[in-house]
């Protein structure tokens, strides 16, 4: 087996260890509501929760704006080389 193979088993037994052991139910107050749940339960709806938002906060994405059209001329003639008549002047 490769190594790789093998560090999953094993993260995979430890996590069912750690979710067989945490089956009783616990009392949560949220608000003005009293819910009891299992700790496990609440394990998975934190560990989803906190993957949902790690995942919106740290993927790339759209960018805000749109560089596509953006030739690194900022005088808005066509060709990005032609040089103006007034940098023509002052060059030479």
């Amino acid at each position: 087996m490769r190594i790789k193979t093998i560090i999953i088993l094993i993260a995979a037994i430890l996590l069912t260890i750690i979710f067989m052991q945490n089956l009783d139910p616990v009392r949560f107050v949220v608000l003005f509501s009293v819910m009891y749940v299992s700790k496990v339960t609440m394990m998975a709806i934190v560990g989803v929760v906190g993957f949902v938002i790690g995942f919106l906060v740290g993927r790339p994405g759209r960018g805000k704006y749109n560089h596509s059209g953006y030739d690194g001329n900022d005088s808005g003639s066509s060709s990005p080389r032609t040089l103006s008549d007034e940098d023509k002047d002052y060059i030479s």
